[in-house]
């Protein structure tokens, strides 16, 4: 019955948790210098726990759980169940993604990697067809796409292993439950997304049923969602663990639509499924302990690998976003991302270079390379040799407890809604992921992507992403937890709000607002939000910069401390996050 009671409280006070961040602002304590006069974002102040997450619903959760005893864990689990309901595009059971935990006691962070893997079935040219080139609409828009799902299990298993004892699976399934069976109102984020999705929604009668009209529309703002199957899944997980996803009916029907979309996935590859604890990579910069993920998630070892090579340089003196700054920042980019295409994949198949790329001797050899006046043609840079030194849509949340206790996590269905095919009977919405492989040598993904051998396809190997969850230490007490999605861009995001917060003194409402721009190497171009100067581009175009506006660039979701204070923010590109504490 806890669960319950627990549901009537949130549904109760979601209004008060809302405005108790205004009373803790308004308090007469003196709150952190870093949201002084000079502050031209705010952030929401708490003092005890704290989730950011891109929908306010299961950010209130969150809090709820927070509340209620649960620690930082049992809140980002039923996040992301609740995600899963009420974000659909990108919060996910038939997904999976990476997850850091650190815990306060102990010192100690880990890093669960629950990312989907091939099925046994998938030979190095899954993608390609009989001409041997590379067809997307393989990877992109069929069953061969679909990665066998990591996201429950990696929930469960970090539950059951780093929750605080005093919250049973089914009771933090319960808000996802409700949510799911009671149905809420579209808006914000569903609103603007359903539409945009609509053609590849509406292949599949499975998904039809549940997010499009009467009338063949897809549903609007004010109409009410409500997805009986994918409560009814919820139920049963909530009942048997997660055994009822990788073994049950739940598996039985995931598979059936798998095959029936051209894929070779079987019950076999879901029951073999298991998410795996990794250690996490380790940097430093500006005296703090930079905590990110691993392979087969290259976006800890680029994150560090950036912060390496421009820790050298003054870039508070030059100015945020500046030209020389921006400059800078994009050289390196160029030079990691090369040295992504070359060396990482999944490091239970392929020797990645981790220790190599992630040290400070390796970032002043590839800084010694880089001009601060003169940008390089990408087609002139190649990989380095750290051998030598080795000694879209996606959606992120951030929780931070009253002991410091933390949590960052990254998942995704790879496209906004996956493949876009709900697997009949169950709710769910599938993945795209198996898209993140390099289908050939010189393919690009759908985002651009090059890569190799290190990240081809292979009978349960999993692909090479870019989430990028992140925790700062200083002093051994946690600074920051931050991560974004964004597909490739996600390491240059999180890169920059690190940027923002260490080396330009600014708070976590000012980072999550300010212009972004972001270079992958491949293609030439160094992308940038609206907002920047005409002047800044002008002399970035007299540097030799190909300079492309293009839309926003990710959704970050930040929590920090300073002193007794919790600081969070949503980033405003999207509708509809929210930053809830008390």
């Amino acid at each position: 019955m806890l669960h319950r009671r627990l549901l009537r409280i949130i549904c109760a006070t979601s209004i008060l948790v809302a405005c108790s961040d205004l009373v803790v602002a308004q308090a007469s304590e003196q709150p952190p210098p870093i949201i002084s006069g000079w502050a031209r974002a705010l952030p929401v102040l708490a003092k005890n726990g704290m989730v950011a997450s891109q929908e306010a619903r299961a950010s209130r959760i969150g809090v709820e759980i927070l509340e209620h005893g649960g620690n930082a864990v049992d809140a980002a689990v039923a996040v992301g169940f609740a995600l899963a309901v009420t974000l659909p595009r990108a919060g996910n059971l038939g997904g999976g993604g990476f997850m850091l935990v650190h815990l306060a006691a102990t010192k100690k962070t880990i890093a669960i990697d629950y990312r989907e893997t091939a099925p046994l079935d998938t030979p190095r040219d899954v993608f390609l067809d009989e001409t041997g080139r590379f067809a997307p609409e393989r990877s992109q828009s069929s069953g061969l796409g679909i990665g066998v799902p990591g996201t429950v299990a990696g929930l469960a298993h970090a539950h059951a292993v780093y929750g605080s004892g005093r919250f049973s699976l089914a009771q933090l399934l319960a808000p996802a439950i409700r949510l799911a069976e009671d149905g809420f109102p579209v808006d914000d984020d569903l609103a603007d997304s359903l539409p945009q999705a609509a053609a590849r929604l509406g292949r599949h009668p499975s998904t039809r049923a549940i997010f499009f009209r009467e009338d063949g529309e897809p549903m609007r703002r004010g109409d009410k969602l409500v997805q009986a199957d994918l409560a009814q899944s919820l139920s049963l997980i909530a009942e048997r663990g997660p055994d009822a996803f990788y073994e049950g009916g739940i598996g039985e029907r995931i598979v059936a639509a798998v095959r029936a979309a051209g894929g070779r996935m079987t019950l076999d590859d879901l029951k073999s499924y298991r998410a795996i604890e990794r250690e996490p990579v380790r940097g430093s910069f500006r005296g703090r302990d930079v905590l990110s993920m691993p392979p087969p998630s290259s976006g800890g070892v680029h994150v560090i690998q950036l912060l390496n090579i421009l820790e050298a340089y003054p870039l508070a003196s030059f100015g945020h976003n500046s030209a020389q700054t921006i400059h800078l920042m994009a050289e390196a980019m160029k030079r990691a991302y090369a040295d992504r295409a070359e060396f990482l994949g999944d490091p239970d198949f392929v020797v990645t270079p981790t220790r190599g790329l992630t040290s400070k001797a390796y970032a002043a050899r590839l800084r010694s390379d880089l001009s601060p006046d003169h940008a390089r043609p990408s087609g002139e840079i190649r990989h380095g040799d750290p051998f030598a030194y080795e000694s879209d849509q996606t959606t992120h949340y951030s929780v931070l407890d009253r002991d410091g206790n933390a949590v960052s996590n990254t998942y995704t269905l790879n496209f906004s809604y996956g493949l876009g095919l709900v697997a009949p009977g169950t709710g769910i919405l599938l993945n795209n992921e198996l898209d993140d492989f390099a289908a050939r040598e010189g393919a690009s993904n759908a985002y651009g992507m090059l890569g190799g051998q290190a990240n081809a396809p292979a009978p349960r190997k999993r692909p090479l992403s870019s989430m990028s969850p992140t925790i700062l230490l200083r002093d051994g007490e946690v600074e920051l937890v931050t991560g974004s999605p964004g597909g490739s861009r996600i390491i240059t995001i999180v890169l920059q709000t690190i940027l923002d917060v260490v080396e330009h003194g600014m708070n976590v409402a000012e980072a999550a607002a300010n212009v972004r721009i972001h270079h992958q190497w491949q293609p030439d171009e160094l992308r940038i939000e609206r907002g920047l100067s005409l002047d800044t581009i002008r002399l970035l175009e007299g540097k030799g910069h190909r300079v492309r506006v293009q839309p926003t660039i990710g959704s970050v979701q930040s929590i920090s401390r300073s002193g007794e204070w919790l600081m969070g923010a949503s980033d405003p590109r999207q509708r509809g996050s929210a930053t809830l504490g008390y």
